[in-house]
């Protein structure tokens, strides 16, 4: 059996932000009424011209550039979505069709905010199991497009861009991605939808903080116990981006008291699948993280899904 590690990480992000005094002149809502319930002050959101895939191959591009690969050596996409453009084809196709990707495995996975760490978990079982080298795993959404911009309680949050990284193969010892812990709870599943046509995000938003506050303490507990470590030994911890007032208080919970706790959803809102990928490079790039920490990956959302594991950074 192989291990797998990541290797390089890559973000991107629309030109254009969209402050809280702007939203105000399109919702009845204020800066302090936003940042005092969800903590975000920016989002940056894609124009028309600026398509999910185009987001993802942007991230993914600077993963590569990072990782010193050429697209000719990447055998398996991953794409975590749940803003495709179509049924078919599929966004990690596009995005292999934008990179010049020749003949590499390519797969979507739509578990809404909790998908990059279910394809990052994907990729990692792949690798190891030796059906590919060198894994791209992207989280792109574009959740302007489904969002409902007449609805105060939920257009708020919405932020577009997308996270990459390089899965490699190496040896067991050298191993950087501990086990999974994954589930879901399906009697809330419609706790957060997207759904209608055109399709709009709708959520449940105060039985998802109730479950996320409560229940999610002892599931990221678990997560460190899978990879032989103690919430204590973190170097960092990245939860998916959903409101400050859900970040704050389980990586308080969590015990992790020296770790980095990535707040990027202040500048970036709730990006679903691109949350967790975009903050780590952020804090990797802005050397807040170093090469060899330990950073617990939790993402949470839709469906009432969850994943989550530690990885070692690059």
């Amino acid at each position: 059996m192989n291990g797998s590690r990541i290797t390089a990480v890559g973000h991107h992000q629309p030109a254009r932000v969209l402050t809280n005094g702007e939203l105000s002149t399109l919702v009845d809502t204020s800066d302090e009424w936003i940042t005092s319930r969800v903590g975000i002050r920016t989002r940056h959101l894609a124009g028309p011209g600026e398509p999910v895939d185009e987001l993802g191959a942007h991230a993914a591009a600077k993963a590569l550039a990072t990782a010193g690969l050429a697209p000719a050596d990447i055998d398996l996409i991953l794409v975590a979505t749940s803003t495709a453009i179509d049924r078919s084809p599929n966004t990690a196709a596009r995005i292999a069709a934008r990179l010049g990707v020749p003949g590499a495995a390519t797969l979507d996975l739509n578990v809404v905010c909790a998908g990059f760490t279910h394809a990052l978990a994907t990729a990692d079982h792949t690798v190891r199991a030796g059906g590919a080298r060198r894994a791209l795993v992207v989280g792109a959404d574009k959740m302007s497009e489904v969002a409902d911009w007449t609805d105060r309680s939920s257009c708020i949050l919405m932020g577009d861009g997308a996270g990459a990284v390089v899965v490699e193969s190496c040896a067991e010892d050298e191993a950087g991605i501990s086990p999974v812990l994954w589930g879901s709870v399906p009697e809330m599943s419609d706790a957060v939808r997207i759904e209608g046509s055109p399709p709009r995000f709708r959520q449940h938003g105060q039985s998802v903080y109730r479950w996320a506050t409560t229940r999610l303490p002892p599931l990221a507990r678990e997560a460190c116990a899978r990879a032989g470590l103690a919430p204590a030994d973190l170097d960092a911890i990245v939860l998916h981006q959903a409101n400050l007032r859900i970040i704050e208080p389980l990586a308080e919970r969590l015990g992790a008291h020296r770790a980095v706790i990535a707040r990027d959803v202040v500048d970036s809102g709730n990006t679903s699948a691109a949350s967790i990928p975009l903050a780590l490079s952020k804090l990797i790039e802005r050397g807040e993280v170093v090469s060899g920490d330990r950073a617990l990956l939790f993402g949470f959302g839709g469906n009432l899904s969850y994943a989550g594991q530690v990885v070692r950074c690059p």
